[in-house]
């Protein structure tokens, strides 16, 4: 039992070491462009939306929650909201129209040009991902994502896009939420 235990902690770090690597050398460029928009939205008086299922769900809300409160530094707070924490707003939508609505609708009630969508999905592929994608856009507001394994539907939709090189959702995942640390980081910086 010991030695299938080693194994699987092993070989977890040893795939988590190579699709970290192999994010690091394609994302520079799609992660530079979702930090120049992030500064831009905030700078301008504009506000970042999170949006995500699941573990998706539970980065966006940890992202927000880094943005208003703070990272590491003492400064003013900053406008950030997760799109997945109002239990009423997305019973309500999910009941009145569908699941597939529960970030759209939110993002047409409460989206400025100006602002921008961060949009979670380990397989790009979510409806209520797309759709909140599709109503940010039609909005006039800057839509971007993380994504996994091709992009999914996600591609052609948000720009930046920053796709982890991986198809394994718990790698996808860890690479997803230290994207988000960075990001947070990088913000910061900006306004300290």
């Amino acid at each position: 039992m010991g030695d299938d235990i080693g194994q699987l902690f092993a070989g977890d770090f040893a795939e988590h070491a190579m699709v970290l690597e192999k994010s690091r050398e394609v994302l520079a460029e799609p992660f530079i462009r979702l930090v120049t928009a992030s500064r831009a939205c905030l700078a301008a008086g504009g506000k970042i939306m999170f949006c995500g299922n699941g573990g998706s769900a539970a980065d966006a809300q940890h992202l927000a929650a880094e943005l208003v409160c703070r990272y590491k530094a003492e400064r003013r707070a900053l406008a950030a909201i997760a799109l997945s924490t109002d239990s009423s707003i997305l019973t309500a939508t999910a009941n009145d129209y569908s699941f597939d609505r529960v970030f759209a609708r939110q993002v047409e009630a409460l989206a400025r040009p100006g602002d921008l969508l961060i949009a979670i999905s380990t397989s790009g592929n979510s409806p209520s991902i797309i759709a909140a994608l599709d109503a940010a856009r039609g909005l006039g507001v800057t839509a971007a994502g993380l994504a996994g394994r091709d992009g999914g539907q996600m591609a052609g939709r948000a720009d930046p896009l920053l796709i982890v090189p991986s198809a394994v959702t718990a790698r996808i995942q860890e690479i997803h939420i230290l994207l988000g640390h960075l990001l947070c980081d990088a913000i910061e910086r900006s306004v300290v």
